[in-house]
């Protein structure tokens, strides 16, 4: 079916595509560049280490919240991202530790990933409400909201949503296995830059992975 039509979009597939990538970039740069550039700012500045991990981390708050307010729904990723942030704050005030720190941000990938997977009991999967952001950023809510309809009438659909909610909460959890490691074994100054560098390879080989089995199955908009 042609969902960018029942949306009454009349963009090429090219540009669509262009505008996932555009949102994809823009989670990349506000999640992950900003935050760590911050860390090593930080750093330079002869801030500590567990000041610079704690205020770095509080970076990403305000494209969280303006991720709520542009959608004006409570999604449960970015709610749920906001809690993580405000429970690891917290932490390092009572801790002070840097490892403990970074073993924190091993424990909130960890929990995103448990969570994730947790969804598959749910009665809609984590998959179907990520997806839905992807696909409304290309088409619209209208061509969205018809296409995570098929949810409710389509058993081989459900299917593909449910394999793809194992992917990814898979890849969290075995993300946060890596960094434990790293945060336990590396030098405390190096640890920041390296877990940002193997979470772009497994983000990577996750989204390598999504882009063929969605594009194989038909699923790709």
């Amino acid at each position: 079916m042609d969902w960018a039509a029942l949306a009454g979009d009349d963009a090429t597939p090219k540009q669509r595509s262009a505008r996932g990538l555009r949102q994809a970039a823009k989670s990349l740069v506000f999640e992950l560049a900003i935050p760590l550039g911050a860390y090593y700012t930080l750093l330079g500045f002869g801030a500590g280490q567990w000041l610079a991990i704690t205020l770095s981390s509080l970076t990403a708050l305000p494209w969280v919240i303006y991720g709520l307010v542009r959608n004006r729904r409570l999604d449960p990723m970015p709610v749920f991202t906001l809690l993580l942030i405000g429970v690891g704050a917290l932490l390092s005030a009572v801790t002070g530790s840097p490892r403990v720190l970074l073993v924190r941000d091993s424990w909130v990938f960890g929990v995103i990933g448990l969570w994730i997977l947790g969804s598959l009991f749910a009665r809609r999967p984590w998959a179907l409400g990520a997806a839905r952001t992807v696909v409304a950023a290309k088409i619209g809510p209208v061509g969205a909201d018809a296409w995570t309809g098929q949810w409710d009438y389509d058993p081989a659909f459900r299917r593909h949503i449910r394999l793809l909610t194992l992917l990814w909460g898979s890849g969290f959890t075995l993300d946060a296995l890596i960094r434990v490691a790293f945060a336990m074994t590396l030098p405390i100054g190096a640890v920041p830059l390296v877990n940002a560098l193997q979470w772009l390879v497994v983000l990577g080989a996750m989204l390598g992975i999504h882009t063929w089995y969605v594009k194989r199955n038909g699923l790709l908009v």
